[in-house]
């Protein structure tokens, strides 16, 4: 196994079950069938109402919860039964794309394969927009590549989306890891004001999924909205030394990652990509510093 395969079987701080692990045990090891079970799990915030759900307040607050051991806590706190049960909509967690990602990548560390979220964009969401969005990405040892799955993706939303795709074999031209999106706009191939999400878009929009993303492949995958170094700089901030970093890691980790140790020594050794002990994130009630330790 070379250094990323190696270092992406097992759980990182966020993706560790805890004192839940136990529960992990018994899970399928197919792939689609561990995306059903998530889906059984988890409701996106977004979708809920096409499931017939109306979310209250109390209820919204889920998608603020970063640990997937948290994460698991919750899941039982709705519904004790085992987590092959598919729950139904109103009792699933309330998450969003980081989460469904995050719990695949987490199952699937948990029986060893190689796994690690990635932040970027889908092209599949609306026409001629690349969305804010995570999906998970796994090492398939039989055709020996990393393989994107977007775990979010039922039949219901499928359906309705119109995909052309195997969600668990999402094309790279239709997801679009934030370092990629870094060179799109850096080269003029893509407006940045079509990267966001409502009425976030721009070149600070994908310079901070592009951070996330860094920090997601050296297992620290933190919520859309949660920001440090980079990412916590306006345009104007930037220097000349800050763009070259993130041309550079935008040239290494604008696919499926060749050479992870470069990649893991840089945020590492550079306080602009790695992930403080404390960092902002801005929720809805505005920005709150985060101290990780306790969070």
């Amino acid at each position: 196994m070379d250094a990323a395969l190696t270092f992406c079987a097992t759980p990182g701080p966020i993706t560790t079950p805890g004192r839940h692990a136990p529960l992990l045990d018994g899970l399928p090891s197919d792939v689609g069938a561990l995306c059903r079970v998530i889906q059984g799990l988890v409701l996106h915030i977004f979708w809920a109402e096409r499931y017939g759900v109306q979310l209250a307040a109390p209820r919204r607050d889920e998608v603020q919860l970063r640990w997937v051991a948290r994460h698991l806590e919750r899941i039982l706190e709705l519904d004790p039964r085992p987590l092959t049960v598919a729950r139904e909509p109103e009792t699933r967690l309330v998450g969003n794309c980081r989460d469904f990602s995050t719990l695949l990548t987490a199952l699937l560390r948990h029986q060893g394969v190689p796994a690690r979220a990635r932040c970027g964009f889908g092209r599949y969401f609306l026409p001629n927009h690349y969305e804010d969005h995570w999906v998970c990405e796994y090492w398939n040892a039989e055709q020996k590549r990393w393989v994107l799955v977007d775990a979010q993706l039922d039949e219901l939303q499928v359906r309705t989306l119109g995909l052309s795709f195997d969600p668990l074999d999402v094309p790279r031209d239709q997801f679009i890891v934030g370092g990629r999106a870094w060179q799109l706009y850096r080269s003029g191939q893509a407006d940045p004001d079509s990267f966001g999400i409502f009425d976030m878009h721009g070149p600070w929009f994908i310079r901070g999924d592009f951070v996330r993303d860094v920090a997601a492949l050296n297992k620290m995958e933190l919520l859309p909205w949660d920001s440090w170094g980079l990412a916590d700089k306006s345009d104007q901030e930037l220097t000349p030394d800050d763009l070259a970093a993130l041309d550079e890691m935008a040239a290494l980790t604008s696919g499926d990652v060749p050479d992870f140790e470069r990649v893991h020594q840089l945020y590492e050794n550079d306080a602009r990509w790695h992930v403080p002990a404390t960092i902002t994130s801005y929720t809805s009630e505005g920005p709150k510093n985060i101290d990780l330790a306790i969070a």
